[in-house]
């Protein structure tokens, strides 16, 4: 059995060398626009992924939403592709395309087959170059925004609890704990004028990052990417928001009653550790132990064993981010369904001793080496999607100025040991630095009534 042992841990080891090498061709136009390229032959098909350096945390005190509101605004139509023309352009030639908002950054992506590049090329520098920002356009997306947040947030099970309160309980400085989604009191008072000063700060191609994945050749892309968007001026780099966060938080709790939600559901997060520091990569295979697979931990033993658990989902950055594009501050965060005949407490309890074995035994060098097989079966997988390579490029790109990172981080995952995970685990996942948010089915109860002097 032990020979046996030895030759399945080297097995994983060889396996676990070969790491698939991405070609990655950086460079910058003179406006500052940052341009990453990496070429894939394999299917003709090419991902265009633009990403702007703005999300939910740049915004300003009354002027929460802004960057949602310019999600819908980018498909509004622009000087030569006027309204519905970017949707018809796209669909027309085979493709697909949408956008979404980050709390660090928000993207806007097409995917085509690779001889229609400078269809989408074309369609992002015009808008980037002269988005139609009238007060029709605003009024219209306006409403768009509150009619996604009444159908797709306020009337579903656990979304207001999840975007509106539990950042409020996760973080203390105002930049990341307000809504994603903003307010309907700060998208009604938005004034044209508030709304060309976003763009014109944070939609610069100096603010912004064009990834190009997939069937191209190198040398004609970069024509087009000058030809389209080398006269778009650049403009004054806006300042970063403070993002700072008391350097030791306390535990903190609240109960949300969620008319919409039939089963109950709690949210379990603590602080999580700097991007791309050694406990970064620790507590980032932490999780593949605990929620990887159907063989992971809670599985096992929450799902399976005490059978408390229906379902779950957890991530360094959870909600609003993956382990790929966390950015500090953030946390390590889980989402647990439970059964109705358990109580909050219990499950805060039986998630916390999961994390206490690996605080007082550590991780078995078989437990860590399923955990390192199946997070590179899943990185490796999505690799071979130009939209997901183009992704992790742009977010490396923004995030830490560094596309390369889609190289090498993979091995900085795989050579964690258990004595790193181990010592992450007791100097992040403790009660004292844990935040827990109770979402009960049904409305808040009423308080009594006062009694009636005699």
């Amino acid at each position: 059995m032990r020979y046996l042992i030895t030759i399945l841990i080297l097995f994983c080891a060889v396996l676990q060398a070969a790491q698939p090498v991405i070609p990655i061709e950086k460079f910058s136009l003179k406006n500052g626009l940052r341009v990453v390229m990496s070429r894939d032959n394999a299917v003709p098909v090419v991902t265009v992924y633009l990403m702007f350096d703005v999300g939910s945390r740049a915004e300003e005190k009354g002027r929460t939403g802004f960057a949602h509101l310019f999600e819908h605004m980018m498909f509004e139509g622009s000087t030569n592709a006027p309204k519905g023309t970017h949707f018809k352009l796209v669909q027309a030639n085979g493709g697909t395309l949408n956008g979404s908002t980050h709390p660090d950054y928000t993207n806007y992506f097409e995917v085509l087959p690779s001889n229609k590049l400078a269809v989408a090329l074309w369609l992002e520098s015009d808008r980037m170059r002269s988005l139609a920002i009238t007060a029709e356009n605003l009024a219209n997306q306006k409403e768009a925004v509150k009619q996604e947040r009444r159908l797709s947030f306020d009337n579903r099970p656990y979304s207001t609890a999840i975007v509106d309160v539990w950042p409020q309980l996760a973080f203390e400085n105002w930049q990341s704990s307000h809504s994603l989604i903003g307010s309907f009191e700060d998208l009604n008072a938005a004034t044209l004028k508030d709304v060309e000063s976003f763009f014109k700060t944070y939609y610069a191609p100096n603010n912004a990052v064009l990834v190009i994945v997939g069937d191209i050749k190198v040398p004609e892309a970069k024509k087009l990417v000058e030809t389209y968007f080398g006269d778009i001026p650049s403009q004054r780099k806006p300042k970063p928001a403070d993002l700072t966060e008391p350097e030791q938080p306390k535990p903190r709790s609240q109960v949300y009653h969620d008319q919409h939600a039939r089963v109950p559901g709690v949210v379990i997060g603590y602080r999580g550790p700097l991007r791309h520091s050694p406990d970064y990569y620790a507590i980032g295979m932490l999780d593949v132990l605990l929620t990887g697979g159907p063989s992971s931990r809670f599985q096992l033993d929450l799902v399976k064993g005490k059978q408390s658990v229906i379902q779950y989902q957890a991530e360094l950055g959870w909600p609003f981010a993956s382990i790929s594009d966390y950015k500090n501050p953030g946390d390590y965060a889980m989402f647990l369904l439970y059964k109705p005949n358990f109580t909050s407490k219990q499950i805060v309890d039986q998630a916390q001793e999961e994390i206490a074995k690996i605080q007082n035994d550590g991780v078995d060098i078989m437990e860590l080496e399923r955990a390192r097989t199946l997070l590179r079966s899943e990185r490796i997988t999505s690799l071979q999607s130009s939209f997901q390579r183009a992704s992790l490029l742009a977010g490396y790109e923004v995030l830490d100025g560094n596309p390369e990172y889609v190289n090498t981080e993979l091995e900085r995952f795989l050579t964690v040991t258990s004595e790193q995970i181990q010592a992450a685990a007791k100097k992040y996942l403790t009660p004292e630095r844990r935040s827990v948010l109770d979402i009960l089915p049904g409305p808040a109860p009423q308080a009594p009534s006062p009694k009636e002097s005699k």
